[in-house]
C-alpha cells in the first residue's frame, strides 16, 4: 500500500504520464498498467485518460491530498526507528520560481546535498503559479504574497520589488514624477505567476496604490526583462535583490526614488497541517541561514 502511495504521488506531481514514467525509471506501459491496477483496487477514476495533460479526477485530486501527510508521516517514522546516525534520509520536492531558482535556490540545495548523501532533492523551476491541491512540491519558495492563505509559511529573506530603468531611457523619455506618469511611459512587463502582471503596486499596508502600466515587450522571464530594460527599452518592476548591482553600478537608475513599494519577502512554503519532516524542516534553516547574505551580493539579474 505504501509503495502506491508513494507512486501515486510521483504520477499526481507530474505534467504527464511519459514524466511520471521518467521520474519513476520505468517504462511507460508500466506506469499506465500500475495506474489502472490502482483503480481498480479502489474502485475509482484517478486520472482523465486522453489528455495531454495529466488531470486528476476530483476523486484523484482528493487521493493526492490525503495521501500527502501519510508520506510524511512514514518517512517520520522511518528516520525515527532507522540508524541513528543523525542523517537525513529520503526525498524533497522543491518548487521556485526561474529567477531565483537558478541564481540561488539551486546552488543553496546542492550545498545541502552535499552534506546530506543519503537526500535526494528535485528542483523544479517554474512561472507558473503554485498548486497546492496537487500536491507538487513538499518545499516551494515564492517571492511575495503567497498565493494560498492555508499554506503554511516562514520568511526566508526580505525583498521588496521596485521600478527602475536605463540612463539612455531616462534621457530619451525622462523620468515619472508621480506613480499616474507611468501608465504614459514603456514599461516591460513581466508575466509572472499568471496574475495581473500588468498592475504594479506602490505604497503600503495603510496608503495602498497601484497604476495599470502598458509596453510592447512583455516576457515570463525575469532576466530578458532585465536585458530589455539595460538596452533602454522601458522601465521594470524588478525584485531588489535582482536589479541591486546593476542600481549600483549606475546601469539602471530607480524610477520614483521617494515612493515606497511594498514588500515582496521571499517565503518557504509548505502544504497541510501534518508535522514537518526533519529533512524538510532542516533544508528551511538552511536557506534561512543562507539566502540573505547570497541576495544581499547578488550579480545576478
Amino acid at each position: 500500500m505504501i509503495d502506491d502511495l508513494r507512486f501515486f504521488h510521483v504520477v499526481a506531481s507530474s505534467e504527464t504520464l511519459t514524466a511520471a514514467a521518467r521520474e519513476l525509471q520505468c517504462s511507460l506501459p508500466v506506469v499506465s498498467k500500475r495506474l489502472s491496477a490502482l483503480e481498480r483496487r479502489l474502485d475509482a477514476r484517478l486520472v482523465h485518460r486522453g489528455t495531454r495533460r495529466l488531470v486528476l479526477t476530483s476523486e484523484g485530486e482528493l487521493f493526492a491530498a490525503r495521501l500527502a501527510p501519510i508520506l510524511d508521516q512514514v518517512s517520520e517514522l522511518e528516520d525515527l526507528v532507522g540508524p541513528r546516525t543523525g542523517e537525513l534520509r529520503g526525498t524533497i520536492d522543491v518548487q521556485a520560481t526561474l529567477g531565483l531558482g537558478r541564481a540561488h535556490i539551486a546552488p543553496l540545495l546542492g550545498e545541502f546535498t552535499a552534506r546530506h548523501p543519503r537526500l535526494d532533492v528535485r528542483l523544479h523551476t517554474s512561472a507558473l503559479p503554485l498548486r497546492p491541491h496537487r500536491r507538487e512540491f513538499d518545499l516551494a519558495v515564492h517571492v511575495g504574497t503567497p498565493p494560498d492563505s492555508a499554506l503554511r509559511m516562514r520568511r526566508l529573506a526580505k525583498n521588496r520589488r521596485i521600478p527602475c530603468a536605463a540612463p539612455s531611457y531616462v534621457d530619451r523619455r525622462g523620468l515619472p514624477e508621480r506613480i499616474e506618469d507611468l501608465a504614459g511611459h514603456d514599461c516591460i512587463v513581466l508575466r509572472e505567476n499568471e496574475g495581473d502582471f500588468a498592475l504594479w503596486r506602490f505604497g503600503d499596508a495603510r496608503n495602498p496604490r497601484q497604476v495599470r502600466v502598458r509596453g510592447r515587450l512583455s516576457t515570463n522571464d525575469g532576466d530578458i526583462a532585465t536585458g530589455w530594460a539595460l538596452q533602454g527599452h522601458g522601465v521594470i518592476m524588478r525584485s531588489e535583490w535582482q536589479v541591486r548591482t546593476h542600481l549600483e553600478s549606475g546601469e539602471l537608475v530607480r524610477v520614483l526614488p521617494d515612493v515606497p513599494t511594498p514588500p515582496a519577502d521571499i517565503y518557504a512554503l509548505r502544504t497541510g497541517d501534518a508535522p514537518v519532516p526533519r529533512r524538510i524542516s532542516e533544508l528551511i534553516k538552511h536557506l534561512a541561514a543562507r539566502l540573505p547574505g547570497r541576495i544581499a551580493g547578488s550579480s545576478q539579474p
